[in-house]
């Protein structure tokens, strides 16, 4: 038996990276995927490669729309009739810009994905769990969050973590606390939004300044590792658990 057995899951970012481990891991525990992200060849091929572990469909979708969150909602509210999970994985590193580089343009770029389609979907997933009287939402957070990031990823990123505790704050006396909201902070965990030839196009100076304060002599931590993580706050077994944030990373901020 799994440990999504009959869960209706939504992963946003579900194409690439960590979200789409945790799209496969998630059907290999017995739920039902929906993935939404907005290029949809790497939709479909994710579909196409992941589809021999269960039942998995893909919206395309620009989350940092109101109507395409709602899009995916809809869909998948329609198909099967429930929300029971939603994973908020979508977004976009942010080149590590310091304040007097990251120009107004960039930082709405950054905070529109990595901050407003959280509240987006998480908003509308949220009236069916209601209805249901359950469910689990997993915020994607970062360490980067801790402000060892660019300014727009920092802002982004902390506001998740302030999402996560407020709306786990509002459902702990409703629903009999069958409603929660935890997130997962990747540490260094090597993706597509990382990749050399991404990381080239960083701010090396202040990539370098940043590092200063986490420990990047230890591990990186793998998509594996931060799916594990999402399926545990996804799954019953942290049915006691609401609010949390789970750095996956090796300690690497651990001070």
């Amino acid at each position: 038996m799994g440990r999504l057995d009959g869960k209706i899951c939504i992963v946003t970012g579900g194409n690439s990276g960590i979200g789409k481990k945790t799209a496969e891991v998630f059907l290999k525990e017995g739920g039902k995927v929906v993935i939404a992200a907005r290029r949809h060849d790497e939709n479909e091929k994710t579909v196409s490669e992941l589809s021999q572990y269960g039942e998995i469909s893909a919206v395309d979708a620009d989350l940092t729309k109101p109507e395409d969150c709602h899009k995916v909602v809809d869909f998948t509210a329609d198909k099967y009739g429930r929300v029971d999970v939603l994973v908020n994985n979508a977004g976009i590193a942010d080149k590590h810009r310091p304040i007097n580089t990251c120009d107004e343009d960039w930082y709405d770029t950054v905070v529109k994905i990595d901050q407003y389609s959280v509240y987006y979907m998480s908003k509308y997933a949220l009236v069916h769990m209601e209805k249901q009287g359950k469910g689990s939402i997993v915020n994607i957070s970062s360490i980067g969050s801790q402000g060892v990031a660019g300014i727009s990823y920092s802002a982004a990123k902390s506001a998740v973590n302030a999402m996560t505790k407020n709306i786990a704050i509002y459902y702990s006396n409703k629903y009999d606390g069958k409603i929660r909201c935890n997130a997962v902070g990747p540490g260094p965990t090597p993706t597509p939004l990382n990749a050399p030839e991404a990381a080239a196009t960083f701010d090396g100076e202040f990539a370098a300044l940043c590092g200063q304060h986490i420990d990047i002599t230890l591990p990186e931590a793998d998509v594996e590792d931060q799916a594990l993580a999402c399926l545990y706050f996804a799954s019953d077994e942290s049915k006691a658990v609401t609010g949390q944030i789970l750095y996956v990373d090796h300690g690497t901020t651990m001070y």
